[in-house]
Parts: structure tokens; C-alpha cells; sequence
């Protein structure tokens, strides 16, 4: 493709109203940018899905964010516009959905050919998904698989936080303009995935998180990963809507269960009901999703097929080490009687101290100072409103 046919595609490709299936309706009529573009409104309408399109066909808006496209990927070392024609255009994005013919990436765009799991949940998750989903990044990301996620608050920072801490590439799909950070609060950690990893964005630059614009990064978080886990979601929410598009992409779905009185784990119970692969270790997504083992990337996983794999608290040690994380005698019994009857009383949902105070049969000083002793072992986190949850097995 020459240099005034790129230009041509990125115009039209940022035309407002100029969807993923009209472009290629255009392209495959006129056979180019360049000619769709020099066509005249009258031979362009028959193919518009939407009136509006042809208020902007050839609009100065639609050259400005062109204009503007090009300009960022100049100035940006680690920045580039990568077009539905180019050969490293990531192929997974080509099956089950119609493909963007254009997306802006930051970072290492090679890591889009990588074996990845897409991982998400609820922007209000507990400390114990928080963990999890950390946990499960990492091992997955110390595994060489790319971990996906939106960057969005909650269990997409903590997939995207893991698979980091496990020196692996994780990539972000924004639902913004690649050049705001959404939740601004995630500016540090948006730069650490642009250097080990890449950020995605389909959306003109300058656009704002605008609800609408969810959906859409949704479907390409489904579309880049071999599979998709979800860890705590409501009944309704956007992690359902994706699990949804990649089930319909003949991609693999994965859920963890949690507690039944636990609302965020209604959507993964759900899922779970609907056919879902209950996850508890990371031996279940790798049985799940074979296609994560594939050569180049991993080693065999066949010689530790029969290896005793721990619960979903540790999911690292399922492969590297099994008793190094697991929860023994030995790690229980650094705590005094009282502090174990105290954390089994806890079990793992969201408990109130005088509730213990009931169910254990203890004075109300004597729990809240076990509780302390536990907080301040990294056993439990509080909660707002005085509630306590277990984090560590």
C-alpha cells in the first residue's frame, strides 16, 4: 500500500459513522480507499447503514482526525496506526467478528500474536478476587501467555497488575481515545503495559469514556484472547456482555466461583450454569484452553499434567511449586488456637465481628484483637462499614 492510500484508509476509517462492515462494504465495491473516497455522495449512500454517515463523508472532521492520527504515530517512538491490510494484523481479530480496519496501538504490537486469555470482572471487587486475579495473571504471564484485559478499576488493574509482576506481556483495550487514560488514576500503570506489552484503541483520538464505547472494546478483549476468565461480575455487567461475545466467537469461557452470598458471584454461578468451565486452578484454564500451550511460546505443560495442583488462593503453585503457597499445617499453625478458630470462623465471605461474636461464642474485645493479630498477618482485610474478609489461604 502506498503512502497516499494509507492516508486514504486512516481518513476513512475515522469518518464518523463509518463502521467496521461499512468500510469493508466500500472497499469491497470500489476496491480502495482512494476510490471510495473520490466517489460521489450519491454512489457512496446505497451502502451506508447509517443517515448520519453521509453528514460527515469527506468532512473536515473526519481529515482533522486523520491528520491528527498521523501526527501522533510520528511523535510516539512506541506508537503506530495498524491497518486491516498490514501483515502483522493480529488474526484472531479476523475470526468471529468483523474486523476494525484500523486500530492505534502503543507498545510491542508483537505480543498480539501471542498465545493470551482474557481476563476480567467487576470495577468493585473484593480483596480475595483482587488477589486472585493477580494470582492468576501472574502464572499465566510467567507461562508466556499474554494476559488481556480493559484497564478498567477492579479486576481488569489486577489481571493487568499480575501478569507484570510475572514479567509477562499483558495488553489493555480501551474504550477511550488511545491518548486519555481511563480511570486517569491508572496513568502509572498504562505506562508499564505500553513497555511490557501494548495498549489498544479503535477510537479516534480525543474520545472520552463514553458508555456507549464498552461494548465495542468488550468485543475485541473476547476477539484477542484464546479464552476468557471471569473473576466476580454481577448478573448484569459488562463482563457477562464479554464472556457473551467470545462464547459466540467460539472462544473458550472460564468463571471462579465464589461465595452464594456474595452478589459478585451471581454472574460467574451463572456462567458456570450456562456451561462455563468452573475454574479453581490454573491446570483447569490449561485443560480448558490447550491452545495456550502452543509452541513457540511455552514449554510442554504434558510433564506436569499429574502434578497435585493447590487451590485457586495460589494458582503459581499449581505449576512451579506446590508446597512453597499451599495451605499446610505448618503455616496455620504459626497462629494460636484462638486466631484459627477466629479465621475458620470467617470461612471466605464478608463477615461482621459480632457475627463471630454470635457463632464463635467469644467476648467482642477478645475477636476484635484476633482480628488485628490476623489483619496485621496479611490473613484478612477490612472493609468499609466494619466488615472483615479472608484473603490468604
Amino acid at each position: 500500500m502506498n503512502e497516499q492510500e494509507r492516508c486514504a484508509w486512516i481518513e476513512l476509517a475515522l469518518t464518523p459513522y463509518i463502521g467496521s462492515e461499512t468500510f469493508l462494504r466500500l472497499l469491497n465495491h470500489f476496491g480502495s480507499a482512494q476510490a471510495i473516497l473520490s466517489a460521489r455522495i450519491a454512489e457512496i449512500k446505497p451502502f451506508l447503514l447509517r443517515t448520519q454517515a453521509s453528514r460527515y463523508w469527506r468532512s473536515d472532521e473526519a481529515r482533522q482526525a486523520a491528520e491528527a492520527a498521523l501526527t501522533w504515530e510520528q511523535s510516539h517512538a512506541d506508537a503506530r496506526l495498524l491497518l486491516l491490510t498490514d501483515n502483522d494484523y493480529p488474526t484472531l481479530l479476523t475470526e468471529g467478528l468483523t474486523p476494525p480496519p484500523l486500530l492505534f496501538i502503543r507498545g510491542n504490537s508483537q505480543c498480539l500474536h501471542q498465545p493470551s486469555l482474557a481476563i476480567v470482572g467487576s470495577r468493585h471487587a473484593t480483596p480475595q478476587a483482587m488477589r486472585i486475579a493477580r494470582d492468576f495473571a501472574k502464572a499465566l504471564a510467567q507461562k508466556g501467555i499474554a494476559i488481556i484485559s480493559g484497564m478498567a478499576d477492579g479486576i481488569d488493574t489486577a489481571a493487568h497488575q499480575g501478569a507484570l509482576l510475572g514479567t509477562g506481556d499483558t495488553i489493555a483495550v480501551w474504550g477511550t481515545g488511545i491518548d486519555r487514560v481511563y480511570p486517569a488514576r491508572n496513568k502509572a500503570l498504562a505506562a508499564q503495559i505500553a513497555a511490557h506489552g501494548c495498549i489498544i484503541s479503535e477510537f479516534p483520538l480525543g474520545t472520552r469514556s463514553l458508555a456507549g464505547n464498552f461494548p465495542r472494546r468488550n468485543r475485541l478483549i473476547a476477539a484477542l484472547g484464546h479464552g476468557t476468565l471471569v473473576i466476580e461480575a454481577a448478573t448484569k455487567s459488562g463482563s457477562l456482555i464479554t464472556a457473551r461475545l467470545a462464547g459466540e466467537m467460539g472462544r473458550e469461557v472460564m468463571a471462579i466461583p465464589g461465595s452464594i452470598d456474595n452478589p459478585l458471584s451471581k454472574g460467574c454461578h451463572a456462567l458456570i450454569k450456562q456451561g462455563a468451565r468452573l475454574v479453581e486452578n490454573l491446570e483447569d484454564i490449561l485443560q480448558e484452553c490447550p491452545l495456550l500451550l502452543q509452541k513457540p511460546y511455552l514449554q510442554s505443560y504434558s510433564s506436569q499434567s499429574t502434578e497435585q495442583v493447590s487451590p485457586l488462593s495460589t494458582p503459581t503453585s499449581s505449576i512451579d511449586n506446590p508446597e512453597d503457597l499451599s495451605l499446610t499445617s505448618s503455616t496455620v499453625s504459626a497462629l494460636n488456637p484462638l486466631e484459627q478458630q477466629v479465621l475458620a470462623g470467617l470461612g471466605y465471605g464478608i463477615v461482621h465481628p459480632d457475627t463471630l461474636v454470635t457463632t464463635l461464642g467469644m467476648a467482642a474485645t477478645d475477636v476484635y484483637a484476633h482480628l488485628v493479630v490476623l489483619e496485621l498477618g496479611g490473613w484478612i482485610t477490612s472493609l468499609p462499614g466494619g466488615y472483615y474478609q479472608r484473603i490468604k489461604s
